[in-house]
């Protein structure tokens, strides 16, 4: 089932293999850290660069030497020092000059998904990988409530939970992970071999990362490179593109299915690849709205089925999976009107899909665009807006795309940037709000030109939706 090689010397099985080898951890964050721990175990000689200094926790920078070796900090130096192996934080792009030397030297560089899967032992498990520009974490979500739901073990992990190489050199056996891997992670992961991937959707975003759209996309199809199944959407023309001579591809649609594929037929989600007309689930059972959401729902049901998950099980899991935090989250009702967090949205794709599934729309957006484009955004949604509020630095942006295509629709721009902006949104889009609409925290950029995070531009929205229903109600 898993489509696993057998390991060679420095292959998966072999943990004595890392003893001794030298290697270099760029940055300090969750996954590098999680790297220099099963790498510290594991008896390599492991050197972390940050541009922090003294940011190893107690457990690594006071660890037994006589049981593990001791890891040395370095700073940020401007050349790498001789190396094995190089282990890259997501973050860092190909230009940061640590890795810009290491590649000049020859030494290898890889992410700590690729760590995990050399890491991984001899009972290891199958790994179902997600991709997608937009609705990776849900169909993370659905997957692994599927999977729980036909009494698998399984854990979701990669790019959300635990990191993966946390997961394979830890206690618990699964039999069975749902990976979300990002295109930063699959740039870094040359020999992940996945018992089946999906390739959600693929749209403009990251491309100051990547340098290009090609290169955005190849580092999505890296997914489908050496899966034994590859899931792909046929709705999506680049999704469709990379699945291109792949010898088991599997599609889904959100129209009747063909043949060998996944799809939606009378208002239920059937499966005609691994039954005969199978009916999966009910559209209507699904607990998140939006057809995107059921294109998600269709690519979390085929992992599952590739993995001889039971039907039933399906629809169970699906009626009992619950979207996380800042995901077309409904926080509250106001006279009439609901207000929707889905702070996630952090570029036009995800935004349009957020936007699609509601009729009427006062919609709060803007930030950092990242030289994505919106016209084509704006096109698409301008018959479900009411009216918009614009905040952030690259609300002109935005304002000047309704002003071409949707010049009828009004719009609010807030030129507050301190903490008290989010308080005169979402005054402004209360105003313009009528009953029976909906507030839409859709912003279709990043956030950091305001906030630390999406997560904490969320909460700012919930607090100010907060006040706002306490002076409505008293």
């Amino acid at each position: 089932m898993t489509g696993q090689r057998e390991p060679g010397p420095n292959q998966p099985g072999r943990p004595s293999s890392w003893a001794g080898r030298r290697v270099l951890v760029l940055g300090a964050g969750v996954s590098g850290l999680a790297a220099i721990r099963a790498l510290s175990r594991a008896g390599a000689l492991v050197t972390l660069a940050d541009e922090r200094t003294g940011v190893l926790p107690d457990d690594l920078a006071l660890q037994d030497p006589d049981r593990f070796p001791a890891v040395r900090e370095i700073g940020m130096p401007d050349e790498v020092p001789q190396m094995d192996l190089v282990i890259a934080t997501p973050g860092a792009p190909p230009s940061h000059r640590l890795l810009v030397s290491a590649r000049q030297a020859g030494i290898e560089i890889i992410g700590e998904p690729e760590l995990a899967w050399r890491m991984r032992d001899l009972r290891a498990a199958a790994w179902l990988v997600v991709t997608g520009t937009n609705g990776k974490t849900t169909t993370v979500g659905m997957l692994e409530s599927i999977l729980v739901a036909a009494g698998i073990a399984c854990i979701a992990s990669g790019n959300i939970g635990l990191p993966l190489v946390d997961v394979v050199t830890g206690p618990v056996h699964y039999d069975v992970l749902a990976v979300e891997l990002s295109s930063f992670q699959l740039h870094r992961s040359p020999s992940i071999r996945a018992h089946a991937a999906t390739v959600l959707n693929v749209a403009p975003d990251h491309l100051d990362w990547h340098g290009s759209m090609q290169a955005y996309a190849q580092a999505k199809k890296v997914a489908f490179d050496r899966a034994a199944i590859a899931v792909f959407n046929r709705d999506d023309e680049w999704s469709s593109r990379l699945v291109d001579r792949h010898p088991q591809p599997i599609g889904f649609t959100l129209n009747q299915p063909p043949p060998g594929a996944f799809g939606i037929a009378d208002g239920a989600l059937l499966d005609r690849a691994f039954g005969t007309d199978t009916e999966l689930a009910r559209v209507e059972d699904l607990p998140v709205p939006g057809e995107h959401n059921v294109a998600n729902a269709l690519a979390a049901a085929a992992l599952a089925r590739s993995v001889n998950v039971p039907a039933a099980a399906v629809a169970e899991g699906l009626r009992a999976y619950r979207p996380g935090p800042h995901r077309n989250a409904r926080i509250a009702t106001v006279d009439g009107v609901a207000y929707v967090d889905d702070s996630k949205a952090t570029n036009p794709h995800a935004a349009r899909a957020s936007l699609m599934a509601y009729s009427e729309v006062v919609w709060i957006a803007g930030g950092l665009l990242k030289g994505a484009e919106v016209d084509d955004l704006v096109v698409a949604v301008r018959e479900r807006l009411h009216a918009v509020v614009l905040l952030g630095a690259d609300r002109a942006v935005i304002a000047r795309a309704l002003a071409r295509h949707a010049p009828e629709v009004p719009v609010v721009e807030v030129t507050t940037n301190d903490d008290g902006a989010m308080v005169e949104v979402v005054r402004a889009a209360a105003a313009a709000a009528r009953p029976g609409s909906t507030v839409l925290l859709a912003p279709a950029a990043a956030s950091m030109d305001m906030f630390v995070n999406y997560t904490a531009r969320a909460e700012a929205f919930a607090g100010a939706v907060a006040d706002l229903s306490r002076e409505q109600s008293g």
